[in-house]
C-alpha cells in the first residue's frame, strides 16, 4: 500500500484514474460478518480486469484497482450485487467529508434499528419463558423424553416455585392456548426482528456459501419448526413417547442475544470511527467572504479559489489558504497534534478546520475541496482504516471455511448423540446440535484486526501521525533501525547566522571595540548583494540583516559562483562573500582567520567570509539549528531499542558536529540521493529493518526503499506519497510514538485472534456436550446465544483499548 494512498482526486465518489488502470470505492450494504467480507472480496478479485480488491466489514465499502479496458465500475457493482449484497455507484461530485457524514448517519440508523429490535426481542423472550413455565409442568411428570437442558432445569427448581407463588393465576391457563399465543409471538419475533438473518442466509445458500446468519437461521429455525409441529400436532410426539414441548421462548431469545451482541459491536464499531467524525466536524459550514469591499456569509461549497475569507477570534478557518492581512494565533492540534498555538501573518499559510484564536485574519482561500489539507487527512485515514494488515490473511483462512466446518460438527454432534447415547433421546441430540450452531461465531475472527486497525489510525490520527494503512502499521513495529535525514528532519530547515565577527581592515585581527557604525556598514552591503541570491543561505542573511532595521540598496553587477560564493558592486564598493577559494581567486589574504573559521565548521557552523574592495572584513557563520525536541525525541527511541543514523548530503564535520549534539549512533555523510538508497540497502543487508525518516524531494528514493518511510507533514508532495507514515507535527516525536502505536496494536490484534480462536475452540466443543459425560454439563443454545452475542462485543472493546494509549 506505500505510496498509494493519499490520491487527489474529486471525492470519494472516489474514481480516480491512473494510467490505465482506475481506483473505485463502491458502497457495499448487508455485510455482517468476515464470511460475508471474504465472500465479497473473492468473487471481485475474479472479475475480469480487477488488480486488486480490498472489501472493509467496518467501513461497509469495497475498494477496487481494475483496468478500464476489460470492465467498469457499473459491472463492478453488478458483481456485487450478484453476491447477494447491495451495492451502488458512488455519486459522481460526492466529496469524501460528505460520504464519511453520509456513513456515519447509516451507522447511527442501524445501530437504533438494532437496539430496539433487540429490546423488544428480550422482552418478548422474557415473557415467554415465563409463560413456558407452566407448559413444563404440565409435561414434566409424563415420565417421557424430555430435553436436558440445564437453564431449565435450573428454572424448574428455582424459578418455577417462586412464580407459583407469586403469580398462580398462570398455571391456571389452558395450555394449548399458551402453546398458540408463543407459536403467535415467535412467529412476529422472528418474522421482524430476526428477518435479516434469514433472509441473507437464503441469499448466500442461492450463492452456494453460508456465513454467521446461516448458522443463527438453521439453529433458530430448526427450534422454531420442532415448537410449532408440538403446538399444531401435539398427538405425533406424544405417540412417540416424546414431551410435545415448545422451545418458542429459547428462539426468541437466541433471536434478541444475537442482536444484543450485534447492538454492541454496531456501538462500539461506531466508536472505532471517532476519529473520522471529529475531523468531519472541524469544517465549517459557511464562511464570511470578501467580495467587491462587501462581507457576506456563503456556503462552504460556494467558495472560490483566490476568495478573500474574513476569519474573526473564535471562528474555524473554513478553507485552506495564505494570509492577506491581519495576525493572530491558530490552533492547529487538531490536524497537526501540535499542542501550542501557532501564530499567523501575512504570507503564512492557514488550514481548513483549525480555529482561529485571538486575532482577526484575512486570507486567500487557495486548496479547495477535495485538495484541501482535511479532506486529503480525512482521505487518508478512511483508505488506511478499510486496509488489511497481513496479519488478517490468517483470520481470512480460517473464516473461508469457518461455517461449512461447523455446520458439519452440527451433523456430527446430532449424529454421536444418537449412536453413543441413544438412551438421552431424540431431544438430547437436537439441543446440542442447535446449540453447537448458535455458538459458533465467525464475527470475532472478522473483526479481531479491522478494528484495532481502525483505532490506531484514528488515535494516530489525533496525535498528528497519518499512517497509510495496515500494512505500514504491521511493518512498523519490525523497525530495529531509524535513518534520520539532518536537514528539514534533525534540524529547523531554515539556516540561522549565528556568530559575526567584525574584522580591522588593517590588521585582520578581531576588533575589541567594533562600533556599530563599521558593523552596519558590513552588514548592509553584503545583505544587498545576498538579497540577489537563490541560495538558502543567502536567505538567512538577508533576514538577520532586516530585524536590526537595515535598508538594503540595489546591488550591481552581481555575479554568482555555483560552490564559491557571490560577487557584486554596493555603493561603488565591490562585495565578495564565500569561501576560502573565492576570496583565493580575488587574492584576498584569509589566513590569519583560519583557525577562527575551522572552529566555527566544528561546531556544526557554515562560515562565510566577507570582503570589501579585495579586503577581509567580516566572517559570517550560519547554521541549521537543531529543532527544540530533536535531541529528546532521539532519547526516545534509543529507549525503544532503536538503533539512529544520521544520514545527510552535508560535510562530514558539519554532519558529526551535529550528530554529537543530538547524539545518534551513526552518521553518513557527504551523500547524494542516489548514494542514500545505496545506504539504506547496505543496512537492509545487514539484516536491519529500516524506517526512514525525511522532508525533501531529494529523500523519496530512500524512503520508498526502506521497510517503511515517514515523511514530514512540512516536505515536498512527492516526499509524502512516497512515504508510509506522514508526521503533521515539525518534530521527531511522532517517529518514537509511530513505533509505540504500531507495536501495542499489533499486540492487540494477537490478542484479538487468539481469544476469538480460543473461544470458538473452547466453545464449539462443550456446545456439542464434550463436558457432559464426565461432569454432566451441558450447554444451553440460549447460554450458547449469550456467549455469541459477548464474544464479537469483547473483541471491538479490546481494539478500543488503544484510543486512551499515551504516545507522549
Amino acid at each position: 500500500m506505500s505510496g498509494s494512498l493519499m490520491i487527489k482526486d474529486g471525492g470519494v465518489g472516489n474514481v480516480v484514474a491512473s494510467g490505465a488502470a482506475k481506483h473505485v470505492t463502491i458502497p457495499v450494504t448487508g455485510m455482517t460478518c468476515a464470511a460475508c467480507q471474504s465472500f465479497v472480496q473473492r468473487e471481485l478479485a475474479n472479475q475480469a480486469g480487477v488488480k486488486d480488491a480490498t472489501v472493509s466489514l467496518m467501513l461497509h465499502n469495497a475498494t477496487v484497482t481494475f483496468d478500464q479496458g476489460e470492465t467498469s465500475i457499473s459491472a463492478l457493482v453488478e458483481a456485487i450485487r450478484g453476491t447477494g449484497y447491495g451495492a451502488h455507484l458512488p455519486l459522481e461530485h460526492q466529496s469524501v467529508l460528505d460520504e464519511q457524514e453520509e456513513h456515519d448517519d447509516t451507522q447511527l440508523r442501524e445501530y437504533r434499528q438494532l437496539r430496539q429490535k433487540a429490546v423488544v426481542s428480550l422482552i418478548a423472550g422474557s415473557a415467554g419463558m415465563l409463560l413456558s413455565m407452566p407448559l413444563m409442568t404440565i409435561n414434566g411428570g409424563t415420565g417421557m423424553e424430555r430435553m436436558k437442558d440445564p437453564l431449565m432445569n435450573w428454572t424448574m427448581q428455582v424459578v418455577d416455585p417462586l412464580l407459583r407463588s407469586v403469580l398462580p393465576w398462570m398455571y391456571d391457563l389452558n395450555a394449548n392456548a399458551i402453546r398458540w399465543f408463543l407459536f403467535a409471538l415467535a412467529t412476529f419475533i422472528l418474522s421482524w426482528a430476526g428477518r435479516r438473518f434469514y433472509i441473507k442466509a437464503w441469499s448466500a445458500l442461492q450463492h452456494k456459501t453460508a456465513d454467521m446468519n446461516t448458522l443463527v437461521a438453521l439453529g433458530t429455525g430448526a427450534a422454531y419448526l420442532y415448537s410449532a409441529a408440538s403446538t399444531i400436532t401435539p398427538g405425533f410426539f406424544v405417540a412417540r413417547g416424546v414431551a410435545p414441548d415448545v422451545y418458542f421462548e429459547a428462539t426468541i431469545l437466541i433471536i434478541g442475544l444475537v442482536l444484543v451482541g450485534n447492538t454492541l459491536e454496531s456501538r462500539a464499531k461506531g466508536q472505532t470511527a471517532s476519529a473520522l467524525r471529529k475531523l468531519i466536524q472541524l469544517q465549517p459550514k459557511t464562511a464570511t467572504v470578501l467580495r467587491d469591499g462587501i462581507e457576506s456569509s456563503v456556503p462552504l461549497e460556494s467558495i472560490q479559489n483566490g476568495d478573500h475569507v474574513v476569519v474573526r477570534p473564535g471562528e474555524r478557518i473554513p478553507t485552506d489558504g495564505e494570509v492577506i492581512s491581519g495576525r493572530s494565533s491558530v490552533d492547529e492540534s487538531m490536524l497537526t497534534g501540535e499542542s501550542l498555538p501557532i501564530e499567523k501573518t501575512t504570507r503564512d499559510k492557514v488550514m481548513g478546520g483549525t480555529l482561529n484564536q485571538r486575532g482577526s485574519l484575512q486570507y486567500r482561500a487557495t486548496s479547495l475541496g477535495a485538495d484541501s489539507m482535511l479532506s486529503q487527512i480525512v482521505r487518508l485515514l478512511r483508505e488506511a482504516q478499510g486496509s488489511r494488515a497481513p496479519i488478517q490473511r490468517i483470520a481470512d483462512r480460517i473464516s473461508a471455511v469457518f461455517v461449512p466446518t461447523v455446520l458439519g460438527i452440527a451433523i456430527v454432534t446430532f449424529a454421536a448423540w444418537r449412536v453413543l447415547a441413544p438412551h438421552s433421546g431424540v431431544m438430547q441430540a437436537f439441543v446440542a446440535a442447535v446449540a453447537v450452531l448458535v455458538i459458533a461465531c465467525p464475527c470475532a475472527m472478522g473483526l479481531a484486526v479491522p478494528t484495532a486497525v481502525m483505532v490506531a489510525t484514528g488515535r494516530g490520527a489525533n496525535y498528528g501521525i497519518l499512517i497509510k494503512g495496515g500494512e505500514a502499521l504491521q511493518r512498523l513495529e519490525k523497525i530495529d533501525t531509524v535513518v534520520l535525514d539532518k536537514t528539514g528532519t534533525i534540524t529547523a530547515g531554515r539556516p540561522e547566522v549565528t556568530d559575526f565577527l567584525l574584522l580591522s581592515n588593517d590588521s585582520n585581527i578581531a576588533m575589541s571595540e567594533a562600533t556599530s557604525l563599521a558593523e552596519h556598514h558590513v552588514l548592509r552591503a553584503a545583505a544587498a548583494l545576498e538579497r540577489a541570491s537563490e541560495h538558502p543561505l543567502a536567505e538567512a542573511f538577508v533576514q538577520y540583516a532586516v530585524e536590526r532595521g537595515l535598508n538594503l540598496p540595489q546591488a550591481h553587477d552581481f555575479e554568482s559562483f555555483p560552490g564559491l560564493g557571490v560577487v557584486g558592486v554596493v555603493d561603488g564598493e565591490i562585495i565578495l562573500i564565500g569561501n576560502p577559494t573565492l576570496m583565493k581567486m580575488h587574492g584576498v589574504t584569509i589566513e590569519p582567520q583560519k583557525a577562527t573559521a575551522e572552529q566555527m565548521s566544528a561546531e556544526g557552523k557554515t562560515p562565510l567570509w566577507i570582503a570589501i574592495d579585495n579586503e577581509l572584513v567580516a566572517i559570517l557563520a550560519v547554521a541549521d539549528t537543531i529543532k527544540p525536541d530533536s535531541i529528546e525525541a532521539i532519547r526516545k527511541m534509543h529507549d525503544d531499542g532503536l538503533r539512529v543514523v544520521m544520514l545527510t548530503g552535508d560535510n562530514e564535520r558539519t554532519a558529526h558536529a551535529i550528530a554529537r549534539q543530538v547524539n545518534v549512533d551513526e552518521v553518513i555523510a557527504g551523500v547524494l540521493p542516489a548514494g542514500k538508497v545505496e545506504a539504506i540497502k547496505r543496512l537492509q543487508a545487514e539484516h536491519r529493518v529500516v524506517a526512514m525518516v525525511g522532508d525533501g524531494v531529494n529523500d523519496a528514493p530512500a524512503l520508498a526503499q526502506a521497510d517503511v518511510g515517514l515523511t514530514m507533514a512540512s516536505g515536498a508532495d512527492i516526499a509524502m506519497d512516497a512515504g508510509d507514515v506522514t508526521l503533521m507535527r515539525s518534530d521527531l516525536n511522532g517517529v518514537a510514538a509511530a513505533v509505540t502505536l504500531s507495536r501495542r496494536t499489533m499486540r492487540v490484534m494477537r490478542q484479538n485472534l487468539f481469544w476469538a480462536f480460543v473461544y470458538n475452540v473452547i466453545g464449539i466443543p462443550i456446545a456439542a456436550g464434550a463436558l457432559y459425560p464426565v461432569f454432566g454439563v451441558m450447554l444451553s443454545p440460549v447460554i450458547a446465544s449469550a456467549a455469541m452475542a459477548l464474544s464479537s462485543f469483547s473483541v471491538v472493546t479490546n481494539s478500543l483499548r488503544l484510543r486512551r494509549l499515551q504516545l507522549d
